[in-house]
């Protein structure tokens, strides 16, 4: 009973997460539906057989901790997995539950009702075991080990085989022999855990040694693009200064011109003064642009 305990108990770490992050995490109902039905239904059968204490505690805790994780995760779910869950429910729990038992009821007795109840609880364990199995394939296709908890592989091995042993020693088959599937479906997931948990554990290692050189390439081949070449730049200056240096002339040249045309326009004639031996006469006479009414005339 202790380790069956531990066995239920196992799923708390994913609930967990599950009420932390508000979120299903893309975890599926079905194992804790099914767990909740072959709890029901060995309930049933224990108190058909009567004297069976520890399988009516066991799987009264069982019943008990399975509907809160139900609860958490229909309270959690997508509205499309509200639904699948709750026609599992349904389905299982209700219609498949109520069956065995009026079945069972009206039309076995004694010694006989037991063995059917047990061999019915048989093939539901069965059951339980292999719906884990969806769980197998979805690791296996991702190659990742976070929708299968190791602690719930190891416990389960742990249970199977605790369970086995009680039914050897109470010569009762039906509850040995289910948990021989159980037993080996366990070792299936911890052996597939250590295989694909070593993978992932090597995957950051290879990237880093990658990632070194190259960024060390990047590194130079950035500095190589950074070279300076004098010749070019003082050829380019050079030819920047002629540039400038033509340009200041051509504007000189310009203003000249306009300041003609001004003093043209407003009848000025300004001449350049009379050399040394130039004979000094009107036609010398120099006018400033500045001054139009002043007439200077040089003495002879």
């Amino acid at each position: 009973n202790l380790v069956s305990i531990f066995v239920y108990l196992a799923p708390l770490p994913t609930f967990t997460r599950i009420c932390r992050s508000q979120s299903t995490l893309g975890f599926q109902s079905l194992p804790y539906v099914v767990a909740l039905f072959s709890a029901m239904l060995w309930m049933y059968y224990a108190f058909l057989k009567q004297n069976a204490i520890l399988l009516i505690s066991i799987n009264l805790f069982g019943c008990i901790v399975e509907t809160i994780y139900v609860s958490v995760f229909v309270f959690y779910a997508s509205k499309e997995a509200r639904k699948h869950t709750a026609k599992l429910l349904a389905s299982l729990n209700v219609g498949c539950f109520f069956l065995v038992f009026l079945f069972t009821l009206f039309f076995f007795k004694g010694p006989i009702r037991i063995s059917v109840v047990g061999w019915v609880c048989v093939a539901v364990s069965v059951s339980v075991f292999a719906a884990p199995l969806t769980i197998l394939f979805q690791v296996v296709r991702t190659r990742s080990v976070e929708f299968m908890p190791f602690t719930l592989s190891f416990f389960l091995t742990l249970s199977a085989i605790m369970w086995f042993a009680y039914g050897l020693f109470q010569r009762d088959w039906c509850v040995a022999l289910p948990n021989v599937f159980g037993f080996f479906l366990g070792l299936v997931q911890m052996t597939l855990y250590g295989y694909y948990k070593k993978a992932k554990d090597k995957i950051p290692v290879l990237k880093t040694e990658k990632k070194l050189p190259e960024h060390v390439i990047n590194i130079v081949a950035i500095g190589k693009t950074l070279e300076v070449h004098p010749v070019d730049s003082s050829q380019t200056n050079s030819s920047g200064s002629d540039t400038d240096a033509a340009e200041d002339e051509k504007k000189h040249e310009e203003q000249e011109s306009d300041d003609e045309v001004k003093s043209h326009e407003k009848g000025v004639v300004c001449l350049p003064p009379p050399g040394p031996d130039e004979p000094c006469s009107l036609v010398n006479a120099v006018m400033c642009p500045t001054e139009p009414a002043v007439l200077v005339i040089c003495a002879a």
